[in-house]
């Protein structure tokens, strides 16, 4: 063989096993589905994404590959019509092999994680099982005796169930088969991790994750969950310490990075407006309705805390400055998932709220006329 065929050869090599990198296969077994098909999905955000449907053989054998980014693995289920057979987390390179049946009773080989995640979905299945069996005997409960120890024994099926999951969580920190055990559910509405305190646990399996996958969407999503519930338990931890207010306490930076209270403002009435300087009506709005209002009021004992609901706090500042707003004005980055959207009822912005000697006035505003009679009755 020439040099120069050796190179050819070699470089053929090395591009396979690149390429072979890049892929993901299943070999799999479905015992009680001969000649049929199975769909596979992919996991997507919440949601499952068909990628396709794959036909078995007279052995109830298919093969599958995918195309999975290095250092992004991905959640991959099997299913059969409506049922969900197999559950795989599938890393580039991997060749997993897995037996089921239609019911969904499957064993995997190949992947580490694949073995791992199947065995937290068994976990799950078993908590689940016996945590709907006490509901049925609920439901079925001939007094209010049976009925009080049956609810016992469901409280001790799931605190039994919670600690050994933050246990799971907390010995497998920098695997991905943590991200779904946070989002499992005991019957309809109770999820297995509802308290607000849980939040520690997201960040710090966030924090853990992010040192391994750094790009996983799985990982970056989990990091947004993580932070919007931490808002909420510093929330619940400020009105808690906080003395005694008639409206919900704001607490967010302001342009040079100080965190500013709303309870802070001094001035007889101050109003309260959620904006986003990334809309240029809201910006249109400052300049031919705030700023009039504020010139005529101010003096007499009006104030405003205006909240920017944008994520680029750049554009945020830079608007705030070039239209020089003399008043309050904070931002608070995490947009539609601050604590805030949800503390003051926000179903759109431009909005805004009054107080006046420390309560919300629950005043009728429908125009400028209005809003200025009702300043003028506030600040006599």
């Amino acid at each position: 063989m020439s040099r120069f065929s050796k190179i050819i050869a070699f470089a053929a090599a090395m591009f396979a096993i690149v390429s072979c990198g890049s892929n993901a296969r299943i070999d799999g077994t479905v015992t009680d589905a001969t000649s049929s098909e199975v769909i596979v999905k992919l996991l997507n955000s919440n949601r499952y994404e068909v990628l396709d449907t794959v036909k078995t053989d007279a052995s109830g054998h298919f093969t599958y590959k995918l195309d999975v980014v290095e250092g992004q693995p991905e959640f991959v289920y099997v299913f059969y019509k409506d049922r969900k057979i197999a559950s795989l987390l599938l890393e580039a390179g991997d060749k997993v092999s897995v037996a089921s049946d239609t019911l969904g009773r499957y064993s995997v080989e190949g992947s580490e994680e694949s073995v791992k995640l199947s065995e937290v979905e068994k976990a799950y299945a078993a908590a689940l099982k016996e945590f709907e069996a006490i509901a049925r005997k609920m439901e079925a409960a001939s007094g209010q005796a049976e009925y009080e120890q049956l609810a016992k024994d469901m409280t001790k099926v799931y605190v039994a169930y919670y600690r050994d999951r933050v246990k799971y969580v907390m010995e497998n920190s920098q695997s991905l088969t943590v991200i779904p055990v946070f989002y499992q559910t005991l019957g309809e509405n109770l999820p297995l991790f509802y308290q607000n305190t849980d939040a520690i646990l997201f960040r710090n399996a966030a924090d853990s994750l992010e040192a391994v996958y750094p790009d996983s969407k799985y990982v970056k999503a989990l990091r947004k969950d993580a932070e919007l519930r931490f808002g909420y338990l510093e929330l619940q931890e400020r009105l808690l310490d906080a003395e005694e207010i008639g409206y919900p306490e704001i607490e967010l930076p302001g342009l040079d990075g100080k965190m500013i209270k709303l309870s802070d403002m001094d001035s007889r009435v101050v109003i309260v407006c959620f904006w986003s300087a990334a809309q240029a009506q809201q910006n249109m709005f400052n300049i031919e309705f705030f700023k009039p209002l504020y010139e005529q009021y101010h003096k007499k004992g009006l104030d405003i805390y205006q909240v920017s609901l944008d994520v680029d706090k750049t554009l945020w500042a830079t608007t705030v400055k070039g239209q020089n707003l003399p008043w309050t004005n904070v931002c608070d980055s995490r947009g539609a998932q601050s604590p805030y959207v949800s503390l003051y009822n926000l179903s759109a912005i431009p909005a805004a709220f009054i107080i006046a000697d420390g309560e919300l006035v629950d005043g009728k505003v429908v125009d400028e006329a209005s809003l200025k009679k009702l300043l003028n009755d506030l600040l006599k």
